[in-house]
């Protein structure tokens, strides 16, 4: 029984110091605004960083499953020296063919072009294509890409220059809302193309956009309809048996090629090689250089905060100097007034950073909207911003409370009645 009475009493005294310590909150409302104010920046900042990361990650997921940890990604030209005047048409179908003859390990190898900025029209429906992609056969195949509906482009279709596509899901949904599009006729710029496969939805990023945006034709019609050179090609899409001797198949590929192209041993490469690790340290760089910018903000922000938070207790100590020592005479413990200024400061921060989740939720899905940041939002966003909130009213407040704890009520009163 007396172990029960004492957690009852001690709730009391909890609940009794709580409502001493809103009460105090309200009285200097609009004092307790500029603390919010401060806090509510800081964790704004905070959430934007948490959920960029998140968003980072995820993306570097998507990246990475969609690319393949089985393939590698060679372009035209040395993207990394940037050298102007620098060809980007370096990659032949002799290359390609020796790679598909030679190179150990190789099971795919896919030529593509690509042209940009084209008109798609069906009927009275017309939009803008930011990329077609010129392949050849065993384009969803090269790329992990499941079809909704229909086919993937063949050797046949390749051999005839068929005019025949691939249609990615937004310009299907575009065109043909819930209709399939297989079957159906459309003009890409003047040329009537027949759709024979719908790419399933992807919803990432890449070149030339979104990649649900694009259509994929066959290699050699895009050449020949749209006047391109023949004899290069701008990128090749290659797969391994084996990815776990990537780093052994990227060595004899760049050997291959170097070789293939002439170069000699200080000449630069022509070429630029990408594989699911390029991206992976891509993107590492980027979450970065993310983290630490965001961070710099969020940690000046929570500071400046924190110091507004200090300030302001120190000079509601001051003014309440003959409140706190009236509560010392009449027997408040030490411990109680150092408790509820705790309190008042802990709950400032706490609706702060509410404030600054909300302020920074909208923040980051605007960004989102925009393009600019992937943001993902998590437990974590919750997590992070209530123990900083924490830390800051703890941290910034602990001083302020001690001062005022450790007032002598019988000096206050005699000051007071001066």
């Amino acid at each position: 029984m007396t172990g029960n009475y004492a957690k009852v009493k001690a709730w009391r005294l909890a609940g009794r110091i709580a409502g001493m310590a809103g009460r105090a909150l309200w009285a200097y409302r609009l004092r307790s605004l500029f603390v919010i104010a401060a806090i509510a920046l800081g964790i704004a900042s905070l959430t934007v960083i948490v959920a960029a990361v998140d968003g980072a990650d995820r993306k570097a997921r998507e990246m990475v499953a969609m690319f393949g940890p089985d393939a590698v990604l060679v372009f035209g030209g040395n993207i990394e020296t940037r050298a102007v005047g620098q060809r980007t048409l370096t990659l032949s179908y002799q290359d390609a063919e020796a790679i598909r003859r030679s190179l150990p390990g190789v099971y795919l190898v896919v030529p593509m072009r690509a042209r940009t900025n084209l008109t798609l029209r069906h009927r009275h429906r017309v939009i803008r294509l930011p990329i077609a992609i010129g392949s050849t056969d065993g384009y969803a195949r090269a790329w992990n890409w499941p079809l909704s509906e229909g086919r993937d482009l063949t050797a046949e279709d390749l051999a005839q220059s068929a005019k025949v596509m691939l249609i990615g899901d937004t310009p299907a949904r575009e065109l043909f809302g819930d209709q399939s599009p297989v079957g159906h006729t459309v003009l890409l710029e003047r040329m009537p193309v027949q759709i024979v496969g719908r790419l399933s939805y992807r919803g990432v990023s890449g070149g030339g956009g979104a990649v649900d945006e694009r259509v994929i034709l066959p290699i050699t019609t895009l050449t020949r309809s749209f006047n391109l050179d023949r004899q290069y090609f701008r990128a090749l899409r290659i797969k391994f048996h084996s990815p776990e001797n990537m780093p052994q198949h990227v060595a004899n590929l760049r050997s291959l090629l170097r070789h293939l192209h002439r170069l000699g041993p200080t000449d630069p490469d022509d070429f630029t090689i990408l594989t699911a690790d390029e991206i992976l340290k891509f993107l590492a760089m980027f979450k970065g250089g993310l983290v630490v910018f965001l961070g710099v903000t969020a940690l000046v922000s929570m500071v400046v905060g924190g110091f507004v938070l200090a300030n302001l207790f120190y000079l509601s100590i001051d003014e309440r100097r003959l409140e706190l020592g009236l509560k010392k005479a009449l027997g408040a413990k030490r411990g109680a007034i150092l408790s509820q200024i705790l309190l008042e400061a802990i709950g400032l921060t706490l609706v702060g950073a509410l404030l600054g989740m909300v302020g920074g939720i909208g923040f980051g899905q605007l960004l989102a909207r925009l393009g600019i940041l992937e943001i993902h939002f998590s437990w974590k966003v919750f997590f992070w911003s209530v123990s900083a909130a924490l830390a800051i009213g703890l941290l910034f407040a602990l001083r302020p409370a001690r001062q005022a704890a450790s007032l002598a009520p019988m000096d206050v009163l005699k000051n007071s009645g001066r």
